[in-house]
């Protein structure tokens, strides 16, 4: 076991290595600190929920480092879009903190911060298996007529005469209300302070299915403005003594690993793939929640765990299949080169 001084509280130590790993992999791979599964595992695992969000946001703070330069190597982050989403959020952070010490100190941080996961991890969650199940039923030449074409809610956010306006060329957003871009960033900043997440399980979606993003690009984009983001939360939980530092580097020591898996992985892997396992993982994480919520926090952490090993390894497998045959494709295609 593992002795935790400042949150007080003892833990296994391969059990923090492991959950950095997995929730690396899920990170790199869907854009997303994963703290919408390591805060509730930390609690599970005994630490005070405001030592779990404030321990979280110094490990996703980290982790964001290494990720933002792996997915920036693959041109997958719209650095203007990122960095103003990053700053705006350290107000919503702050808010968020701010509600977190109040409910603390009235003894009601614990049930009221699972009962917003469980609602945000379900209704996101549900929602892109949703979506992805009704893009599975199309042909092929409307899938993709679908990718290309930004949908209703992109179209009439992108329609709002609300001045000033601004554009992002690398996403391809052009002409949109700087309004827009404020609200969702501080209420994303405010999210992130508030359950203790880098915002990316909400921040994702919205890049997708409100900005029209691709996949790919909200991905790398969102660590991006996760690394700007937490760089602020980490300060001002740590300034509060909610950080337990030792927990954070032994699961970013597993993490920086595993980023390195899935960001590499989400060059061959198709966006709405991407979108129906991110949905798979919100539902998994949410009903987790549910388990701990009734007092099955055994049960809770076992699946918490299980399904972040799981997933983690379907993205390896999809990976190693994939450079395999790319690999083979170019030895095909050298066979077959014709001999001057």
């Amino acid at each position: 076991m593992l002795h935790l001084p400042i949150a007080n509280a003892d833990v296994n130590g391969w059990a923090l290595l492991l959950l950095g790993f997995f929730v690396g992999v899920l990170g790199g791979f869907f854009g997303t600190g994963g703290a919408y599964i390591i805060t509730p595992s930390l609690h599970i695992f005994g630490f005070p929920m405001a030592f779990a969000i404030g321990t979280d946001i110094a490990h996703i703070f980290g982790k964001s480092i290494v990720a933002s330069f792996k997915h920036a190597l693959l041109r997958h982050v719209d650095f203007k879009l990122g960095l103003m989403m990053g700053l705006l959020g350290m107000i919503g952070v702050s808010l968020g903190k701010q509600a977190i010490l109040y409910l603390e100190k009235i003894g009601q941080v614990g049930p009221i911060v699972r009962i917003v996961y469980m609602v945000l991890l379900f209704s996101l969650g549900l929602f892109m298996l949703k979506d992805y199940y009704w893009y599975s039923r199309l042909s092929e030449i409307q899938k993709e007529s679908i990718e290309r074409k930004p949908s209703r809610v992109v179209l009439w956010i992108r329609g709002l005469r609300l001045g000033p306006y601004i554009s992002f060329p690398t996403s391809g957003v052009k002409n949109i209300s700087i309004w827009i871009v404020v609200f969702l960033s501080i209420s994303i900043g405010f999210i992130s302070g508030f359950l203790g997440v880098g915002g990316g399980f909400v921040r994702v979606p919205i890049l997708i299915y409100c900005l029209g993003l691709p996949t790919v690009m909200a991905v790398g984009t969102d660590l991006f403005a996760i690394l700007i983001t937490n760089s602020w939360g980490t300060y001002i939980y740590a300034m509060s003594g909610k950080v337990e530092i030792i927990g954070a580097l032994v699961m970013l020591v597993g993490a920086a690993v595993g980023i390195q898996i899935g960001s590499a992985a989400t060059g061959y892997v198709k966006g709405m793939k991407i979108r129906f396992y991110f949905g798979v993982t919100l539902v998994l994480a949410g009903v987790a929640v549910v388990l701990r919520h009734l007092l099955m926090p055994t049960l809770a952490g076992y699946l918490m765990l299980s399904s972040a090993a799981i997933l983690s390894s379907l993205i390896i497998f999809m990976l190693i299949r994939a450079v395999a045959e790319e690999r083979y494709r170019s030895k095909e295609e050298v066979y077959d080169k014709p001999k001057a």
